[in-house]
């Protein structure tokens, strides 16, 4: 079955950086485009940044752009977001996204908190 984990959260300063993974399994990784999502208190969820199968279409929200990166790792099954710059309004959980049989994957999420 699909199964994304996503790790690297935690709490950092404004201006911070924070790298987050997420490892998948149960489907073929190097052939899906890949995606995070972020969802704050109280708002709805939102596309942060996403990648196609092989890096070469990749797109970002405006308020990350020149700020995230996203990225992927096709023999470790594995897509990354670089951080930095960090803003509280950043604050969200970070959530791993595949579409699966026009399905979509969620993972359970990591808590990104930027407070001073």
């Amino acid at each position: 079955q699909v199964q994304l984990v996503e790790s690297g959260g935690g709490l950092v300063q404004p201006g911070g950086s924070l790298r987050l993974s997420c490892a998948a399994s149960g489907f073929t990784f190097s052939s899906r485009t890949m995606a995070w999502y972020r969802q704050g208190t109280g708002n709805e969820r939102e596309l942060v940044a996403a990648i196609s199968s092989e890096g070469g279409w990749i797109t970002y929200a405006d308020s990350v752009k020149g700020r995230f990166t996203i990225s992927r790792d096709n023999t470790k099954n594995t897509v990354y977001l670089q951080m930095n710059s960090l803003k509280p309004e950043d604050t969200a959980v970070y959530y791993c996204n595949v579409q699966v049989g026009g399905v979509d994957y969620w993972g359970k999420g990591t808590l990104v908190t930027v407070s001073s």
